[in-house]
């Protein structure tokens, strides 16, 4: 067997999955693309309803190591699209909030690792996004706002905590001012995590997609639940310890892992997601 291959992480849009969101799948990376560069990739509703197809459409894909989020154009997102926030909605139909958290929850909730690439702004909605991922990459052009207070919204809970678990303190500045910060300050409260020259980003991006898809996606998916239950319940319960060891247990990934470093040689692991 041959190890996982990484093609490429293309910027390009392939299939639509709804208006203005596109996906890619490049050997183990797939690319989810915000596709509308013109109002620097705002996210109506459709495109709400869009991305959580997108993650759900990565999710099932077996062959996808990586998901990586970008913007097509100069930027990654501006944020919600304001003029849709308010707009009527039929009886029955989701609210734009609604749609809005379902796409977050589901990106946030992939258990593969993901990337936001950044270039531009990166505010409101587009913020929360970035946060939802596990690693940010970004460029020095880029600058960053969560902008609730100058709408007057309360922010969903769920981007609340995943904001304050991210950045501690520094959430609450970013709150309650709506500034935009640039990429340098960005990086030293830890909202980007490599900083990077334009010409260095899409190599950079490459480097780290080809590692995460090496490595066994069983550790990954199982310390991506633990993280997050640390985080929201401050540990891991016996129940998720014991259907993680189970998992370890069925999957064949450790045996292949000692294998591989006994016998001097790259790993095959073959857990391609969770069998409950």
């Amino acid at each position: 067997m041959s190890p996982v291959p990484v093609v490429g992480v293309g910027v390009g849009v392939g299939v639509v999955v709804g208006v203005g969101v596109g996906v890619t799948v490049d050997g183990a990376v797939g690319t989810i693309t915000l596709n509308r560069a013109a109002k620097r990739n705002a996210v109506s509703y459709g495109m709400w309803v869009a991305l959580e197809a997108a993650c759900d459409q990565l999710a099932a894909d077996a062959a996808v190591r990586v998901v990586v989020l970008r913007g097509a154009g100069e930027h990654f997102c501006a944020g919600a699209d304001i003029a849709d926030l308010l707009a009527p909605r039929q009886a029955g139909e989701p609210t734009f909030m609604e749609v809005n958290m379902a796409a977050e929850n589901a990106l946030a909730g992939l258990a593969k690792p993901t990337i936001a690439v950044v270039q531009g702004d990166c505010i409101g909605g587009g913020c929360a996004l970035a946060i939802d991922c596990d690693f940010r990459l970004a460029t020095g052009d880029s600058r960053f706002g969560i902008t609730p207070a100058k709408l007057g919204i309360v922010y969903p809970p769920a981007s609340l905590e995943r904001a304050v678990a991210l950045l501690g303190p520094a959430a609450k500045r970013l709150l309650f001012t709506g500034d935009l910060i640039g990429a340098t300050e960005a990086h030293r409260i830890g909202l980007v995590d490599e900083l990077l020259a334009a010409d260095a980003l899409e190599i950079r991006l490459y480097e780290l997609c080809t590692t995460l898809a090496q490595r066994s996606l069983l550790t990954q998916a199982a310390t991506k639940e633990m993280i997050a239950a640390v985080v929201e319940h401050g540990a891991v319960t016996a129940e998720m310890t014991r259907r993680w060891a189970d998992e370890v247990t069925a999957s064949g990934e450790m045996a292949e892992g000692v294998t591989a470093f006994q016998e001097r040689r790259a790993p095959h692991f073959p857990w391609r997601g969770a069998t409950r």
